[in-house]
């Protein structure tokens, strides 16, 4: 099973760094995959269950009822992409779990990824609103259709850089991205309805687009680099944050600055 490194733990909360390649939730199609919610469970004690009368010593609590979307989501309180490296949130207990995905609702939590698109991102800042859904001819493909749901992406561009491939160069932009909703592949979808998808994205990219990026980054350049919420226990602002990874940062680094 492969390791991941916490950032941050406490009596509630758990915040993960996520590596690229490893889904996040079980699920039927993931029979004879790694998850992060199978590392979870055998990883901490606080999902094991003990008759009504047994009080868990470790967290002083009576356990959860083994049915809420807290057990059944092994504490893990939103989803990121299998692709996609960077923070992820795991609560401890069920009234953790519960105050974690009000704030998403709500959108009290911010979230700040890290994505590298094609080509020169214009205007260098904005908002993406267009409303997402899957697509009814690929369901695996999300997509900006017509009675969707609301989807609202702001982004900055931080750096241009360039690729070099000889006599075909192309320019890159460096993007921080933050998503005000929390559909599914939805910074993906909104950076391919603006012709600018991200770099290696194997379904948004194109298919020769996408072997051409392939050949020199095999994953996908999006990382999930921070988030910001208030703990829901001691009603603190916290904010944790997970640094580029060296597959990433090598590749940033092999580009050259725009021209």
């Amino acid at each position: 099973m492969v390791e991941i490194s916490i950032i941050f733990e406490d009596a509630d909360i758990v915040v993960l760094d996520k590596p690229s390649g490893i889904i996040v939730n079980e699920s039927d199609t993931t029979i004879h995959e790694e998850t992060i919610q199978e590392w979870v469970e055998n990883k901490f004690s606080f999902l094991k269950f003990y008759n009504n009368e047994t009080i868990n010593i470790l967290t002083n609590r009576i356990p959860e009822d083994k049915d809420s979307d807290f057990h059944k989501r092994s504490g893990i309180v939103h989803r990121i992409d299998k692709e996609t490296s960077g923070v992820l949130l795991v609560a401890k207990n069920e009234s953790t779990f519960i105050d974690l995905q009000r704030q998403f609702k709500e959108r009290v939590i911010a979230k700040t990824y890290l994505a590298l698109a094609h080509g020169l991102l214009e205007p260098s800042e904005g908002e993406i609103n267009v409303p997402i859904g899957r697509l009814p001819w690929n369901r695996t493909h999300f997509g900006v259709i017509a009675g969707g749901r609301e989807s609202v992406t702001n982004y900055k561009v931080l750096e241009i850089k360039y690729l070099d491939l000889g006599r075909k160069g192309e320019q890159l932009s460096l993007v921080e991205i933050y998503p005000k909703t929390g559909r599914t592949h939805q910074i993906r979808v909104h950076l391919k309805h603006l012709n600018h998808p991200i770099f290696s994205d194997p379904l948004y990219a194109g298919r020769k687009t996408m072997n051409q990026d392939r050949k020199l980054l095999s994953r996908m350049f999006l990382h999930a680099a921070k988030i910001q919420f208030y703990h829901p226990k001691t009603k603190a602002e916290v904010i944790f944050q997970s640094p580029l990874p060296k597959d990433l940062d090598q590749f940033l680094r092999s580009l050259k600055k725009k021209q």
